[in-house]
Order: C-alpha cells, then sequence, then structure tokens
C-alpha cells in the first residue's frame, strides 16, 4: 500500500507550506534536503560492497545498467551518459534505460511504470548477460518496471542491485544487493523528485565514481582518463598534464597532440621517456592505472 511508504507520508515540516514566503519556503527544503547526506552516510558499506560488484563485473568485460521509472529513470539516463566524457568508458559500458524509452525523457508516458515486461523486453533490447550488473531504481521500491526487470536479471544471473527509498520494499526480495537511503517525507507528498531524487542522483554518483577510481581512472583526484570532447576538456586536459609534468602549457599541448589527447598516455611517455605506443603498452601492462604503470617505470 502506498499509505504505508515512508515517500508518500506527510511531513509535518511542511503542513503549512502554501502559507509560507518564498523565503521561508527555502529555508524549509534546504533544512529538509540536509538531511540527504546523512541518510546516504548510513547506507555507505552497501555502497562500497556495490561498488566493488560493479568495478569487478566492468573490469571482466560486463556492464553496468541502470533501470528506472520517471525521475529515477531520468537519473539514471544521465549518470550513464557522464560517464564517457568524464572517464572515457565507451558509451555501451555504463547504459540507462528509463520506462518509456528516449520520449519519456523529457515527457512523462503515462503508465510506462506499471508493465513488468517492458523491463524484461528492453534489457532483451541491450542483450543483459549474466557479466552485467543491473541497479535498479525505485525510490517506491515497488515500481512493477523495476520489480520486473529486476526480476529478469536474477533469472539470467546478472547481479541486481536495489536503490529505494523505503525500508521493507518489495525491491528487496528481487535484489543481490540494497541500497536504502531513508530520506523521510518529501516536502510536498510523494513528489519523490526532491529529496529522495537527490539520494539517488548522491548514490548514482558515488557507484560510478567509486567504480572508476578503484579501475584506474584517476591519478589522485585528477581526472586523467578524460575525454576532450570540447574545449573546457581540452584546458582540463592540457592543465592536468601540465601539473604532473611540469610542462608549459605549450609544451603540454604538443605532447598531447602526439598522443591523441590521452593524458595517462601522455603521463607515462614523457615522464619516461618513451614513444606513445610504448607507453600505452606500460599502462595497459599496469591496468590502466597510471600510478602503476609510473611506480614500475621507476623500479
Amino acid at each position: 500500500m502506498l499509505t504505508n511508504l515512508t515517500t508518500e507520508g506527510r511531513n509535518p515540516a511542511s503542513e503549512a507550506l502554501d502559507g509560507l514566503s518564498a523565503l521561508q519556503i527555502v529555508r524549509l527544503m534546504n533544512s529538509e534536503d540536509a538531511k540527504v547526506a546523512e541518510a546516504v552516510r548510513r547506507e555507505a558499506e552497501s555502497i562500497a560492497r556495490a561498488i566493488d560488484v560493479v568495478a569487478e563485473r566492468l573490469k571482466g568485460g560486463g556492464r553496468l545498467i541502470y533501470l528506472g521509472a520517471g525521475t529515477s529513470g531520468r537519473l539514471g539516463v544521465l549518470d550513464a551518459a557522464e560517464c564517457p566524457p568524464t572517464f572515457s568508458t565507451p558509451p555501451e559500458q555504463v547504459v540507462g534505460l528509463i520506462a518509456g524509452g528516449h520520449e519519456a525523457m523529457f515527457r512523462a508516458v503515462e503508465g510506462a511504470e506499471d508493465v513488468p515486461q517492458s523491463a524484461a523486453d528492453d534489457l532483451k533490447a541491450v542483450r543483459l548477460s549474466a557479466r552485467d550488473v543491473l541497479v535498479g531504481i525505485a525510490t517506491s521500491g515497488r515500481t512493477p518496471y523495476v520489480l520486473g526487470g529486476m526480476q529478469y536479471a536474477r533469472r539470467l544471473g546478472a547481479y541486481a542491485i536495489g536503490l529505494s527509498c523505503n525500508r521493507d520494499a518489495a525491491l528487496a526480495e528481487c535484489a543481490d544487493l540494497t541500497i536504502t537511503p531513508v530520506v523521510g517525507p518529501e516536502v510536498i507528498s510523494g513528489s519523490t523528485r526532491m529529496k529522495a531524487g537527490t539520494a539517488t542522483k548522491m548514490v548514482l554518483n558515488m557507484l560510478t565514481t567509486g567504480a572508476m577510481v578503484l579501475l584506474g581512472k584517476t591519478y589522485g583526484n585528477l581526472m586523467v582518463d578524460l575525454r576532450a570532447t570540447n574545449a573546457k576538456l581540452v584546458d582540463r586536459s592540457r592543465r592536468i598534464v601540465t601539473a604532473l609534468t611540469e610542462l608549459s602549457d605549450a609544451e603540454a599541448e604538443a605532447l598531447l597532440a602526439r598522443c591523441d589527447g590521452e593524458v595517462k598516455t601522455a603521463v607515462v611517455a614523457h615522464l619516461g621517456s618513451m614513444a606513445p605506443d610504448v607507453a600505452r603498452q606500460r599502462l595497459e601492462q599496469a591496468g590502466g592505472h597510471l600510478r602503476r604503470a609510473l611506480q614500475e617505470h621507476a623500479k
């Protein structure tokens, strides 16, 4: 029953919402949003276990696939879309699926979330396999589309992670692992694009960022595996290379040009005094980890 869900409850703090001024609304929402980080913190161990699984599956050639409806689906698609430019991942490695398809990203598709079989069909279309990880996102924990997809994934042997904002949700019954940041009733009852959506975005950021760090996509906190697809990222690539090599801007740009814009290759090539193709080999031998490649060279 929806009436039993925390995310559907009435928030005592906002019962007089329509009588508040703009400033009072802002302060109320900010106060409620401050509770989100703590709710996510309480799920730290589950999130960490999920990161380990995702990294291991990606390393073995599997994929991370997000599945959701409405806001949950859109957040999954957004996180997936941001991985290629941030971490230079192939577009098919992290995939976001939303009930109702492409149209639902921009306009609500009524009833799309109520058909469990649609999720199985969508997962078949992207050829979900036992090597993959499926993250089913449903703040209510009971969305039929997501439950159908999770059940299909389990039948295939894929690892199924459930992300919801309600304890004891149906989602837990068809998941290998659950992440449940309980943020409490929303400022507007049932409007889970608010605190629940914020919690979801935070968890998804952690899943992909954590997994990519374990896979060697960063050096310290530097984005060394980015794909320079616009002027901002081209400039960032140059700045990272200058920071790690102490080259001038012009020298860093020339080095990147010789290395096809690959930051890690450029750094290894310069610090190891080797050709770009040899630097790529060193990186491959180090599993793509820049720090490991540099440590091996220093031995």
